[in-house]
């Protein structure tokens, strides 16, 4: 008997009860038979959630011997006891450090040089005990080095509580702040701290000013947004001049500031929001610089006085460009940074403000990842930077702007012989439905032949303007040692290529996200990377709606699907502005109040059109404390597979119980739920050795 069979025949997968609920708009009627699922009160539906838990426990117990080789496998590559560069702020050098066995990182620091004696100033490992789940949130040390404020969330959910911790005397203040967003800035008088609160959606939408030593019932609402489009963040310039209150929703930027050395006067607004106008605020001297797209897709450089900052008075320092994207910009004393992407690859250049004179950042591999690090201090000549690739390691380096020289500080060790000249890898064009050219980094093991046997791992994203990055992965050497290719889809929806390139993967072009998958699939089975029946395809929220919308379209394109804390029921969320996010989606999808939104939409949510035919073997997992996307998605939509699909495919779901968005949160724990979906993988691949 095949082994699926027997499987099968074992345990059979659970089945959640049909409850019809009428979701009725704009005269259109969806009958959704799962929406009971949303109740977490319902003792049926954390049994249902058991029940596959249980299942997939079960279908997988076959593997444990391999998950345990794999986890073994990748442990082994990480260099447990390990210590992040430090970096330098007034008098003191701050680092991270990890010991072998502690899930968690160590923050310390040092006083006048590197061989003073360490500070202890915060260990995760302790705050993280008697808790399933832990996460640090805001991590911000007063400007005199003596207070820090943190918050930790040991839920997943997101909602962090703020503490004060006296790091003269390490005493904890009474002083707690429960429901705030991890964002915080210090005024320079050591004691005035501006933090974010959260609404009952998740949204950061209140700012208040606390004085240390006051009571948390005195502080001071200083701004509440009441458009639940927008979010509210507060930032500080590197020059500590100005505090930044920042308003975005996902189109529109507006920013106030005050000066930070009179945390009590009055908030200005730099430019009042514009719709479809987005802008980002730095500061040197006299001056405001700022990154917009005002009348500029791919953004522009302006420059204006503080004591003058409106629109009208702003001076253009660096136009618009057609065919590259100025991502951002750093200002220091004597430098301005200024960060593009020009063919789909990062660059930066430095600008030396008195001089003019500019040098350029280059890198010499065919895709990469590159980004600013830690670098606090303004008055200085170093730009502390991070490089990786899928052939290097994540790599730190300090770039000396005055001379244009770089130093590495430090490459992430990879235990066990790696040997940087066994893989190789490239740049790839796919052709899309409309003749656009979409890129795929792609990396494999030296020696593989291009006959169509290879098994392969694509992988994409597409939504929100984020860029795919090609980076290092130790992990990711399980599966290139056995063979497997790694690729990335760079599809329109992400912004590799430009701002357009966003443009043309969202509202009602964000079906070019999904034909581009296909395409690039297809390019890769035409070029005998690999063949339908050796391909495997994984994304995450977004991601995981990208998963659901192309094996709706193509299920025969793909073997295997891993699907990540899946956004796949696309219009009944974004309809129920209760939830997270939802109103501010509107700005990326569309609003289903809108019959042409509406209809597109639905045309391709995935859980709207899952159909009566063949699925590939699918992964399904899901947080049940996930504020992002409601652990109720990945349930619905794996129990309307169930009940709909004609194969005898595996279809797993697996519900973390304790976490959130981004699953486990100790470094060992995760690597046990990488090691689960590498032998999900391999197994169905037929490659569990």
């Amino acid at each position: 008997m095949h082994k699926d069979n027997l499987l099968h025949n074992i345990t059979k997968p659970p089945v959640a009860e049909k409850q019809p609920q009428v979701l009725e708009l704009q005269g259109d009627r969806r009958i959704d038979n799962y929406f009971w699922l949303r109740d977490i009160e319902n003792p049926q539906v954390s049994a249902y959630l058991e029940a596959e838990n249980t299942y997939t426990a079960a279908m997988m117990a076959h593997t444990q011997a391999l998950q345990t080789k794999l986890y073994n496998e990748m442990l082994a590559r990480i260099k447990e006891t390990d210590l992040s560069v430090p970096y330098r702020k007034d008098e003191y050098y701050y680092y991270v450090r990890t010991e072998e066995g502690k899930d968690y990182p160590i923050y310390c620091r040092k006083k006048g040089s590197l061989e003073a004696p360490e500070e202890v100033l915060l260990d995760e490992n302790e705050l993280a005990k008697g808790h399933e789940f832990f996460s640090l949130g805001v991590f911000a040390i007063s400007p005199n080095h003596q207070i820090l404020a943190y918050s930790v969330d040991t839920s997943g959910s997101e909602q962090y509580t703020l503490f004060f911790l006296d790091l003269t005397t390490f005493e904890l203040s009474t002083e707690t702040i429960p429901d705030t967003y991890f964002s915080l800035a210090w005024a320079n008088d050591n004691k005035t701290i501006f933090y974010t609160k959260i609404d009952d959606t998740n949204r950061p939408y209140q700012l208040f000013r606390h004085t240390l030593g006051t009571s948390v019932d005195r502080d001071i609402l200083i701004y509440e947004e009441l458009d639940e489009i927008y979010h509210l963040y507060v930032d500080k310039t590197r020059s500590e001049q100005y505090l930044l209150m920042l308003l975005k929703s996902s189109i529109t930027t507006e920013v106030h500031y005050i000066d930070a050395n009179y945390p009590e006067g009055n908030w200005k607004l730099i430019h009042p929001r514009t719709t479809g106008m987005e802008y980002d605020v730095d500061h040197h001297s006299d001056y405001f610089y700022i990154v917009t797209n005002d009348r500029a897709t791919n953004f522009k450089l302006v420059k204006t006085l503080v004591a003058s900052p409106s629109k009208e008075n702003w001076q253009t320092i660096i136009p618009h460009q057609e065919d590259v994207l100025l991502s951002g910009i750093s200002l220091f004393a004597n430098h301005l940074v200024i960060y593009e992407r020009k063919g789909g690859l990062e660059t930066a250049r430095v600008k030396h403000l008195s001089t003019g004179e500019e040098s350029n950042i280059n890198f010499p591999e065919p895709t990469y990842e590159f980004y600013e690090g830690n670098n606090p201090e303004f008055n200085t000549t170093i730009l502390r930077f991070h490089y990786t690739s899928f052939i290097t390691p994540p790599s730190v380096f300090d770039y000396k702007m005055e001379t244009h020289e770089r130093e590495l500080k430090k490459e992430t060790e990879v235990l066990g012989g790696y040997d940087r000249t066994q893989y190789q890898s490239e740049w790839l064009m796919a052709t899309a439905e409309d003749g656009t050219q979409i890129p795929i980094s792609i990396v494999y093991k030296q020696g593989i032949q291009k006959n169509g046997h290879n098994p392969l791992l694509l992988t994409g994203y597409g939504a929100y303007g984020a860029s795919y990055p090609a980076t290092f992965s130790s992990n990711r050497l399980t599966l290139l040692d056995r063979g497997v290719v790694f690729a990335i889809a760079h599809i329109r929806g992400g912004e590799e290529m430009g701002r357009k390139w966003y443009e043309d993967g969202k509202f009602l072009q964000k079906k070019n996200t999904f034909t581009d998958f296909i395409a690039c699939a297809e390019y890769l089975i035409d070029e005998k990377w690999t063949a339908s029946d050796r391909l495997v395809i994984t994304g995450g929220s977004a991601g995981g709606l990208l998963m659901g919308a192309v094996i709706n379209l193509r299920p025969d394109l793909f073997k295997v699907v891993v699907a990540h804390v899946p956004f796949v029921d696309v219009v009944t969320t974004i309809l129920d502005t209760s939830l997270p996010l939802s109103a501010m989606e509107w700005e990326e999808w569309g609003d289903p109040n809108d019959p042409v939104y509406y209809e597109y939409m639905k045309s391709y949510s995935p859980y709207d059109n899952v159909e009566a035919k063949d699925y590939p073997d699918m992964l399904i997992t899901a947080g049940l404390n996930d504020s992002r996307v409601k652990y109720w998605e990945p349930a619905k939509w794996t129990a309307k597979l169930r009940e709909l699909k004609t194969d005898n495919n595996i279809l797993l779901l697996k519900t973390n119980m304790g976490a959130g968005h981004s699953g486990a949160s100790g470094r060992y724990e995760s690597l046990r739920e990488l090691a689960f979906e590498y032998a999900f993988i391999l197994d169905r691949l037929g490659l569990s050795q």
